[in-house]
């Protein structure tokens, strides 16, 4: 009982770094962390890992302030997870979907499977494409690619298309794919793998899209604490290293970890984020984090002009 206690003085405890990360301000700290708990009574497994690893709970949930997502289960953006010893924070295709169209980068989009019965056709990468399917067809046949095609606020149709074998190579680069294959941890490849081709197709085609910074730093959080691949800052997944001095506390470790998220979008990114901290966060996180933190950014910047 303790320990649930713990877990929820952890979850609580993040109010003020969330607020100070918040990136849509119609994501309420009260709700947020309601449905985190929620989510952590209602499955045992994910309650030990929480107890274990309270660091990972306090980081899930400010990532979803700096991000910008909601764990509302009504609206299937967002999950916390248990994942390689740590309480991790996964965001749905779907979530992906509404970022993109609550920044403004799209007015409208929509990710389909293609399966071998289904008539489909590409007619540029401007224009829409067409698939002609029976949707009460009992069986379609097997699954050939994904797609997805969105629409911008100038009215234009942005289309990108991938096969099976392009979103399989994909997941064979993914930590989670790798837990599988070596230790047979069952995995979000292995149990929704049409969830995990429409994300896959989405984090390809987003770069062509008008960019934002909470998209931007959605997909950087599933290239790296979310483990699926497709790193597309350096091509290996973002290690935390040792923080440095002042002393360290499970608040500092959640907002120092928001921040390394938001440095691997860039320099820009990461001053913004640190312009908005108070004058005690700035104090917490202290000069050598700090830095090194601006030394990421700038090492991101780098490898995205390369």
């Amino acid at each position: 009982m303790n320990q649930i206690v713990s877990i929820e003085q952890s979850v609580y405890g993040t109010k003020d770094s969330f607020v100070s990360v918040l990136t849509d301000r119609s994501i309420n700290f009260d709700r947020e962390a309601e449905f985190a708990l929620q989510t952590l009574y209602g499955n045992d497994y994910a309650m030990k890992i929480a107890m274990q690893n309270r660091a990972s709970v306090i980081a899930a949930v400010v990532n979803i302030a700096a991000i910008g997502i909601s764990l509302n289960p009504a609206k299937k953006q967002a999950y916390l997870v248990p994942r390689d010893g740590k309480i991790c924070l996964d965001i749905s295709y779907m979530g992906l979907m509404d970022l993109a169209i609550d920044s403004g980068s799209i007015r409208w989009g929509q990710a389909e499977l293609v399966y071998a019965n289904d008539t489909f056709g590409l007619n540029g990468i401007d224009q829409q494409p067409t698939h002609i399917r029976n949707p009460f067809a009992k069986d379609r046949g097997d699954v050939v690619g994904v797609y997805v095609v969105v629409k911008t606020a100038d009215g234009d149709y942005l289309t990108d298309a991938m096969s099976v074998d392009e979103i399989n190579a994909i997941r064979d680069r993914s930590s989670a794919w790798k837990a599988w294959i070596s230790k047979q941890k069952s995995c979000p490849w292995l149990t929704d793998w049409g969830e995990m081709a429409k994300k896959t197709v989405v984090k390809r085609a987003y770069k062509y899209w008008p960019k934002t910074e909470r998209l931007d730093t959605a997909i950087h959080h599933l290239n790296t604490d979310g483990g699926e691949g497709l790193a597309v800052l350096s091509g290996q997944p973002v290690t935390r290293g040792a923080l440095p001095p002042p002393a360290d506390s499970p608040e500092r470790d959640a907002l120092y970890a928001s921040l390394q998220d938001i440095a691997t979008g860039g320099l820009e990114a990461y001053a913004q984020a640190w312009q908005k901290l108070s004058k005690e966060q700035r104090t917490m996180i202290g000069q050598a984090a700090h830095e090194g933190l601006k030394a990421q950014a700038e090492k991101a910047d780098a490898v995205e002009v390369e």
